[in-house]
């Protein structure tokens, strides 16, 4: 790979290009975790799991700031990731985030009361812990989005799914859960609920930022005129469609199955086509994430 690059400097230029734009990406990514996270979190106490939220907890204890903790509390963690998930590649792809949100919460800390007029600046902390979330999850969005990490308990957790295949989603929710409880044994637990809420969105708008709203459906027909069905599905949605021969479970009769991926707004066509042509066909419209290709966005390396 380093010797294609040496050979032709287009190919290195972009590399290069790429690379910086990613560390950029990631570093304004835990730019904007840490101010969500000063913002909303910190002054609610509000400890919507993670180191993040451990450090939350301890900061109760000891009076040790927020982000030095995060910093020293994943030295550790990088060093086990650095070990088993990918060496120098891992190490490039979290440290920055991890540097870069814990000098940010301290620095934020010290400068968000003096410049802002009222701090923190809502009084409510229901609205504390939706805006938390919404933020928090902005900037780790855009840290995966850029191929990096944000370190913490998610090194743990890839660590237990690559060496005992133990599901990423569980390691997260008993390692979020066991740090919320911690935090309603502490905090009480109002503001544990508040925390399982700012968690939740912060999933949620992490989701978006990563793969954006769906506009994509997928249709699976099952029918006795696939060739009639087919034509009429082509000139009127403009798609393409994909046909293969299935036998019923239950009957064991053999039918057609078509298969189309559409926009949203072309569901309803599909269907007036689909009553016109076929009374009788049986339909299932779903929901997919994103179509890449032709006659959708084209695939590219982002």
């Amino acid at each position: 790979m380093l010797r294609l690059l040496t050979l032709n400097p287009s190919l290195a230029k972009n590399a290069v290009r790429r690379l910086v734009w990613q560390q950029l990406l990631i570093a304004s990514g835990a730019f904007i975790s840490a101010l969500g996270y000063i913002l909303f979190l910190v002054p609610f106490q509000l400890a919507a799991g993670g180191l993040s939220g451990l450090a939350i907890i301890l900061n109760h204890f000891t009076g040790w700031s927020e982000g030095m903790q995060y910093f020293v509390i994943n030295i550790p963690l990088l060093a086990l990731g650095f070990h088993y998930l990918g060496r120098w590649r891992f190490l490039v792809s979290s440290l920055l985030a991890v540097i870069v949100f814990s000098a940010s919460v301290d620095l934020l800390k010290e400068i968000l009361p003096e410049v802002l007029e009222t701090y923190p600046v809502t009084e409510d902390p229901l609205l504390a812990a939706l805006y938390a979330g919404l933020v928090f999850g902005l900037g780790t969005g855009l840290v995966f989005r850029a191929g990096g990490g944000t370190g913490g308990t998610s090194i743990i957790a890839r660590i237990l799914q690559k060496k005992i295949s133990f599901p990423l989603s569980q390691c997260y929710l008993y390692s979020d859960a066991a740090i919320i409880f911690t935090a309603g044994l502490v905090f009480g637990w109002e503001k544990a609920l508040l925390s399982l809420l700012a968690l939740f969105f912060s999933g949620f708008a992490s989701d978006f930022v990563l793969e954006g709203t769906s506009h994509v459906r997928t249709a699976m027909i099952i029918t006795d005129n696939p060739e009639l069905l087919r034509n009429q599905l082509m000139q009127r949605l403009g798609r393409g469609i994909t046909q293969w021969e299935v036998t019923g479970g239950y009957t064991q009769a053999t039918r057609s199955m078509l298969f189309c991926t559409m926009g949203r707004f072309q569901v309803a066509d599909l269907k007036r086509t689909v009553a016109e042509t076929d009374p009788q066909a049986f339909v299932v419209v779903g929901v997919a994430q994103q179509a890449l290709g032709a006659g959708f966005r084209m695939l590219r390396r982002e």
